[in-house]
C-alpha cells in the first residue's frame, strides 16, 4: 500500500508567465522547489471563463498567480472595453476558476487605485479613487475578487522593472545613451512620487505570503520612495553615463492617462503579520545590476 508523498513540492500555476512580472515569478518560484507551471495568451484568455477553467483544471494547482494585465495605461484610456474585460472580468474567471479546484489565488493590483492627494504613504485600509480607465479597471478586479473568493491575495505593486522585461530603468538607460552623443538633457518629471520596485523582490515576497491563511488586500513595494527624476539620476549613475538629467515637472509632459502625484505604497499589513520581504529600492537597483550581468 503506497503512502502520500509528503515531500511532494507545491503547484503552482503562473498565469501571464511571458510577461515581465511572470517571467520571474516562473525563475523565483523554481528556484523555491515548488511545482511551478506556466500559461499566457493565446494559450489561456482570461476574458473567457472556459478559458481558465480549462487551463486551470489541466494543473489543478495549489495556487495560482495573476500575473497577467492590460498594463498599458494610456492605451487603456482609448480602449476601455479591453482594460475592463482583462483587468476586472479576468481577475473574476480566475477566482471562479480557483475556487473550482480549491486553489490559492494571488492577483496583483496596483498604486493608480488611488488619487494621489494623501501627503503620506497609502496603506491598505485608505479609501481607494483612481483617476485612469486603467486604475478603475484594476479596482473593478479587486471588488470582483473579494465578492467572488474568499482565499485570494490581492497584492498592490508600483513602479515595477526587471531585468525580463521593457521598462523605465531600460527606457531611461537607452535615452540616456543616446543624449551623451548629442548631448541634450534627459528630461524627467520630479513631481511624481513613489518606490521603484524590482520585479524579484516582489516574486519572493508573493510565494512567502502565498503559503500562509491570511488572505486580502496587500501592498508589496519596496522600501523608500523617491521621483521619478531621482530614480533616473541613480540609473544614468548606476551605468555611468555621461548625461545631463534635468527635472520637470509632469505639465510639460501631458499624457491621455493622469497619474497620481503619491505613488508611494506602505506595506502596513506585512509588517503586521511580520511578514515584509521587501528591502529599499536602493537595493533593488543594485540587485537588478548584478542580475543583468547573468543574462
Amino acid at each position: 500500500m503506497s503512502t502520500p508523498n509528503r515531500d511532494k513540492p507545491m503547484s503552482v500555476l503562473v498565469v501571464g508567465h511571458r510577461g515581465q512580472l511572470g517571467r520571474d515569478m516562473m525563475l523565483a518560484a523554481a528556484a523555491k522547489g515548488f511545482a511551478v507551471h506556466g500559461e499566457d495568451f493565446p494559450g489561456i484568455d482570461i476574458t473567457r471563463l472556459d478559458s481558465v477553467t480549462k487551463a486551470v483544471a489541466r494543473y489543478r494547482p495549489a495556487a495560482v498567480i495573476n500575473c497577467a494585465a492590460f498594463t498599458a495605461v494610456d492605451q487603456c484610456e482609448s480602449e476601455t472595453a479591453k482594460a475592463f474585460a482583462v483587468n476586472a472580468d479576468g481577475a473574476k474567471n480566475l477566482a471562479l476558476a480557483a475556487a473550482e479546484c480549491g486553489a490559492k489565488l494571488v492577483h496583483l493590483s496596483t498604486d493608480y487605485v488611488f488619487d494621489g492627494m494623501k501627503k503620506t504613504p497609502y496603506v491598505e485600509t485608505d479609501k481607494p479613487n483612481p483617476l485612469s480607465v486603467y486604475g478603475k479597471s484594476k479596482l473593478e478586479g479587486e471588488k470582483l475578487l473579494a465578492e467572488t473568493y474568499d482565499r485570494c491575495f490581492i497584492v498592490r505593486v508600483a513602479w515595477l522593472y526587471g531585468t525580463r522585461g521593457n521598462n523605465f530603468l531600460k527606457t531611461i538607460r537607452s535615452r540616456a545613451q543616446k543624449c551623451a552623443v548629442t548631448g541634450e538633457p534627459v528630461k524627467v518629471v520630479n513631481d511624481q512620487i513613489g518606490t521603484p520596485t524590482y520585479t524579484m523582490h516582489v516574486c519572493r515576497q508573493l510565494l512567502s505570503l502565498m503559503q500562509s491563511e491570511h488572505f486580502g488586500i496587500y501592498h508589496g513595494t519596496n522600501e523608500g520612495s523617491c521621483s521619478w527624476f531621482d530614480f533616473a539620476s541613480a540609473i544614468v549613475k548606476a551605468y555611468a553615463i555621461k548625461a545631463n538629467v534635468v527635472p520637470c515637472t509632469t505639465a510639460e509632459f501631458p499624457r491621455p492617462a493622469p497619474r497620481p502625484a503619491n505613488s508611494v505604497l506602505e506595506n502596513e499589513r506585512l509588517k503586521k503579520l511580520l511578514m515584509n520581504t521587501m528591502p529599499r529600492w536602493e537595493m533593488g537597483l543594485e540587485e537588478y545590476l548584478e542580475e543583468e550581468k547573468k543574462i
